[in-house]
């Protein structure tokens, strides 16, 4: 299994303030963390993208690009590229070019975004949602693996016999699918044959089943099952006891998920739900290193993961405890769980 971490660079409020913390802190620390899993033998370091003051990173390439440069051997990726408002075009030639730059260790996971910002901000109708999606994914599929491309649709000018360069080292480079849980998602992940990511940021474990489930069944009725990988996110803090590690970031987690507007786009979650969360069974990854190595042999277990992402800096945590999870989990989490899950065998 691959083991990583994920950030998506928000910004919350310093208490000393009463003002957002720093972009460019925020920024100058995702890399070091980057550059701290890289040291410590990670497989994966994730970048999300948003389009709002209550985030950092709006564009990942640039910084994944930074971190490339600081770094020898951990796979770069995004969490989620947000490819329902973007170009395609320039979104293939952005990680093109982050694979020259890393020598072959760039990836896009590409989704429709959890948030409206982008789409009026980018000039797009929120009500073609899916539409948009369905169809630059399918122009971004093509411009990786044809250096000529011919293609029309509804949203973009046509291309007519176009150069797509430069081109990524890796080929083909590599596009996985970011799905929150809707079903359709799932089934088209599955039917155009790309690995799938689960953003699952709590409850049963098995609730996630149905959405694993739907995408494993679209992709061998397709012919893909050979290609079929399922990785997971979810929000992360490892450590040093069971009761320290939960009392010492509720206030945080509380944070990081409050409304952010009238109409809400967070939870305000009691400390009850909280506890609930991060009990064996359930999908959030807040505990001891031994208590997280359980959970995740669990996901390995019901969904038949490949990969697991932490979602480790959130809520303004101090970085001096971002930075003891990290080590609990390059140290302690990650040793165990390969131990206990098999090296699958080559691809012939």
């Amino acid at each position: 299994m691959e083991l990583g971490i994920l950030s998506l660079s928000d910004l919350q409020i310093d208490p000393d303030t009463g003002k957002p913390f720093s972009a460019a802190q925020r920024v100058a620390d995702t890399l070091d963390y980057a550059v701290l899993a890289d040291r410590l033998g990670l497989d994966l370091f994730a970048l999300g993208e948003h389009h709002t003051l209550d985030f950092a990173v709006s564009s990942p390439a640039v910084v994944l690009a930074a971190i490339a440069a600081r770094t020898r051997k951990i796979q770069l990726t995004t969490a989620v590229t947000v490819l329902s408002a973007l170009d395609p075009v320039r979104v293939y030639q952005d990680f093109a070019q982050l694979d020259l730059v890393s020598n072959g260790r760039a990836e896009i996971i590409a989704g429709r975004s959890a948030f409206v910002e982008p789409f009026a901000l980018f000039g797009h109708h929120v009500n073609d949602y899916d539409a948009l999606y369905t169809e630059k994914l399918d122009l971004l599929l093509r411009l990786r693996d044809q250096e000529k491309v011919t293609w029309s649709g509804r949203f973009r000018p046509p291309l007519h016999d176009a150069q797509i360069t430069p081109r990524a080292v890796q080929d083909p480079l590599p596009v996985w699918a970011g799905v929150g849980g809707s079903p359709a998602s799932a089934e088209r992940a599955g039917r155009l044959g790309l690995p799938m990511v689960l953003g699952y940021i709590g409850g049963p474990l098995h609730h996630a089943r149905r959405t694993v489930d739907i995408y494993r069944a679209a992709g061998e009725m397709a012919g893909h099952a050979e290609k079929l990988r399922v990785g997971i996110s979810t929000h992360f803090f490892a450590g040093p006891d069971p009761r320290s590690a939960r009392s010492s970031v509720y206030s945080y987690y509380h944070e990081y998920l409050r409304p952010k507007t009238p109409g809400g786009r967070g939870f305000n979650v009691s400390r009850a739900q909280f506890e609930a969360g991060t009990q064996r069974g359930h999908a959030l990854m807040i505990g001891s290193s031994a208590e997280l190595i359980e959970k995740i042999l669990d996901a390995h277990e019901a969904l038949g993961i490949d990969r697991f992402f932490a979602q480790f800096d959130w809520g303004g945590l101090p970085r001096r405890m971002v930075e003891d999870s990290i080590h609990r989990l390059a140290t302690e989490i990650a040793p165990a769980v390969r131990a206990n899950i098999p090296t699958p065998p080559p691809q012939p």
